[in-house]
């Protein structure tokens, strides 16, 4: 039992890591290996259209044709049980690096000529041909009720992963703490107080939860 978790976020050790990182602890004791990837070591592009992968007969097995530093984590990717990405939220949406790095990842498993499974009836859009139970993490500095604006741009994610992979869950982190001395940004008076009590008392069951995600989605693999 394999799991991979994606850091699609600039800042490492700061709430989207933690986040991943209390999950991967929770898959780590439901039995699994982990991992955890920085996309922001390396690298590498989006998506450009190659369609190699989506030739007849195609060779690449659901593994992006494109060669760069990020090949071997989409290799283990591709093999793995669970997979769960994290990002912070940027003008309302996840940053550029995770937004390449999924396309890389998930257009060479979808299929434009999809089959009919004869037992359930259902179309198998994924080349997978199996569940692997995956997961969005979402960090943001906007509080709950304004954050309801932009989730709906993020729903193409949820689609896709529950297309692709059978399996998704979303977990967010409201209202999180930005920076280590708020007295040297421009930000409205009283900003870091809320912050902080929000970091104090909300973002501990935040990690709570991701761990609690971590070991849901080991548990559901070996289904």
């Amino acid at each position: 039992m394999k799991a991979i978790f994606i850091n699609g976020g600039p800042r490492k050790k700061w709430s989207t890591y933690q986040m991943l990182e209390k999950a991967m602890e929770g898959a780590k004791d439901a039995g699994s290996e982990v991992e955890i990837i920085n996309l922001y070591d390396y690298n590498f592009i989006g998506c450009k259209s190659c369609f190699a992968c989506k030739l007849k007969n195609a060779k690449t097995n659901g593994l992006c044709a494109i060669k760069d530093e990020i090949t071997p984590i989409l290799e283990k990717a591709l093999n793995a049980d669970v997979i769960v990405m994290g990002s912070p939220i940027y003008f309302y949406f996840t940053t550029g690096v995770l937004r390449s790095f999924m396309e890389r990842l998930m257009f060479p498993i979808l299929s434009y000529n999809p089959k009919v499974n004869e037992k359930t009836g259902e179309v198998e859009s994924s080349l997978l041909g199996r569940t692997v139970p995956t997961a969005m993490i979402y960090t943001t500095g906007a509080p709950k009720e304004a954050a309801e604006e932009f989730k709906p741009n993020l729903d193409a994610n949820k689609y896709f992963l529950e297309t692709l992979y059978g399996y998704t869950e979303t977990l967010y982190a409201h209202f999180t703490y930005q920076f280590k001395n708020y007295s040297k940004y421009d930000v409205p008076e009283g900003l870091e107080e809320s912050r902080s009590k929000q970091r104090d008392e909300q973002f501990p069951k935040d990690l709570k939860n991701a761990y609690e995600l971590g070991k849901r989605l080991v548990e559901k693999a070996k289904e």
